[in-house]
């Protein structure tokens, strides 16, 4: 078991597809603790969209991955508060697996960056706002 904090969450945005046209890319949440040590929490998301790396910029990038690593929008008749408070103690009890003891009100209220790859900044060029 980790005994140190979390101090963030880090989504980590990369080229999914080598095809240059199309953006199609994977993101990867994770949990970054005191000691710099991250443990992995979301590792099975990504998007892509037809409109093409020259027409994406970075804050576009950064808003989706925040999306898409939750928490989903509503459905079968749940509310959208229920959907985040199922999507946080998904989140807790992955850490928990993984060793790191927090509760998902924390993990709630924790900072949450995006890191763009090298890739992903090389193909959206001179669009980096």
């Amino acid at each position: 078991m980790y005994m140190t904090a979390v101090t963030r969450l880090v989504t980590f945005v990369d080229v999914d597809d080598q095809a240059a046209g199309t953006v199609s890319v994977s993101a990867r949440l994770e949990a970054e603790l005191v000691d710099g040590t991250r443990v992995p929490l979301l590792n099975d998301r990504g998007w892509g969209s037809s409109q093409g790396w020259a027409a994406t910029s970075v804050a576009d990038l950064q808003e989706t991955a925040r999306t898409v690593v939750g928490p989903d929008e509503p459905f079968g008749g749940r509310s959208q508060e229920e959907m985040e408070a199922g999507h946080w103690a998904s989140l807790q009890q992955i850490a928990q697996r993984e060793g790191v003891v927090v509760d998902a009100a924390t993990l709630r209220r924790l900072p949450h960056d995006v890191v763009l790859s090298r890739q992903v900044l090389a193909r959206i060029g001179g669009n980096r706002l």
